[in-house]
Parts: C-alpha cells; structure tokens; sequence
C-alpha cells in the first residue's frame, strides 16, 4: 500500500532539529513499501485556534475572530496584553477564531523540502480573510527563494517536486511532463525574477515573474491576471499496471 504523509514537519520547540531522524525513519519504510511526504516552504502553519496549541514558545498571529473581527491580523500575544489575560484567556475569548503558528525553524523545512522523497505542497484555506501565505505563494516561494536564492536544489529538481514526481505519487496519467501526447499543464515563468509575493501580513498577492498559465491547453492566467478560461477537471487516479485483472487459475 502507498503512503504518503501529508505536510512533514517538526512543529513545535521540543521537535525541533528532529527532522533527520522523522527521515531516517521514512528512508527504513521504504525498504518495505513506497513512502513519501509532501512539505509546504514555510516555517508556519495554519488552522483553527486550538487552545492545546497556544503556548509562548513562539508567535501565534490570528487570521479571524468571529466575536472580535478586529482583532485579525494581530499576535496572541499582543491581545491578551491588551486584555490584561493570560494567552489559552485571551484565545478562548476569540473562538472561534483561526491563527497562524510560527511553530517551525528554517534547517528542519531546508532538510525536509530537499529530501528526494518530498513533493512541494501548499494547502490553504481560501475563506480565510488573511490566509496562509502559502496559498498565494507557495510554488513560487520553491522556485525563488530556495531554488535560485538559497540554492537549496537545482531549479529542474524544484519543478519536478511540482509535477512529474507529484504526477507519478498521485497516479495522474500523463500529467506532470511536457511530453507529446500529454495534457498540456504549462507554466511560462521568469527564473531569474519569479518570487512569491504573499506575505503573512498581505497574503492575497498573486507571485511574480510567471508571464503565462495554461490548464488543459487553454491559456487561463496572463500576466497576473485570470483570463476568465477554466479548464480545469476533476482528476482521477489511475490503475495501477495490472489492476483488475483475473487472478491467475
């Protein structure tokens, strides 16, 4: 059976610089059976206001709040200050609210992202008023900030995270490659001037240097604009080679 773990992380203080060994443990699963990870390029993540989460540890940035809207876009921290309460107070005032953990450090993420069994993720919740930046910019961020910036991996390694590789995980038959005969899923991006744009305090920013996206071969987004085209379709996973077949008498 395949497996795939969703958003590979070392959250939280006493997790962190753990991430050689979660590796370790995913490289002996596959000597047993294919096992990868997908990792998102952020030190953050993002849900809902979980008290069992709010600690001082590090910064916890509320995105919404629905008795306290204003307060979006604010630290815990600097709310419950404000309130005079302590911070599992203050976020129990908020909720149902959401927020943003900077629960993470860099050389995990580094370690992780360039592992040869991690494919790029994003995730997001697009009904957020201030969502994770990695909505907006997380595909972007790889082939900029780590890629070219950071030279954490070579710019072809980068796109093949995003596509061939994530293609070949999810059993999407003839997607992922620029090949005749293909679906043409097509990105005409700038190397040198591509760069994600979100941020947590602004994330909405469509990233910059992509000049052209084609879905399915219609051209649906042109120089930061959608062009109103949507091609898009549901995808499903393909027959593994053998699937279905009669056993053998």
């Amino acid at each position: 059976m395949p497996v795939v773990i969703s958003h590979m992380k070392c959250a939280g203080l006493d997790n962190w610089g753990r991430s050689a060994e979660v590796l370790d443990a995913l490289e002996r699963a596959q000597r047993w059976q294919p096992v990868g990870c997908d990792c998102y390029p952020y030190t953050a993540s993002s849900s809902t206001l979980d008290i069992k989460q709010v600690t001082s540890d590090f910064d916890i940035m509320v995105t919404w709040s629905e008795p306290h809207p204003e307060m979006g876009g604010r630290l815990l921290a600097d709310i419950a200050a404000e309130w005079e309460l302590g911070l599992e107070d203050a976020a129990r005032r908020l909720q149902p609210a959401g927020a943003v953990y900077h629960c993470m450090e860099d050389a995990d993420v580094d370690r992780i992202l360039s592992h040869p069994a991690t494919v790029v993720g994003s995730d997001g919740l697009p009904n957020d008023p201030l969502p994770h930046p990695r909505l907006w910019g997380a595909f972007a961020r790889v082939l900029g900030h780590y890629a070219r910036d950071r030279e954490l991996f070579p710019l072809t390694v980068a796109i093949n995270k995003m596509t061939g590789l994530s293609a070949e995980r999810f059993g999407l038959a003839e997607r992922g490659l620029v090949r005749e005969g293909y679906w043409a899923d097509l990105v005409l991006f700038d190397a040198a001037t591509i760069r994600d744009a979100a941020s947590f305090t602004d994330p909405m920013q469509p990233a910059e240097g992509i000049a052209c996206v084609w879905v399915n071969g219609e051209l649906s987004w042109l120089q930061r604009k959608p062009t109103g085209t949507r091609a898009g379709r549901f995808l499903a996973r393909a027959k593994p080679a053998g699937a279905g077949a009669a056993p053998a008498q």
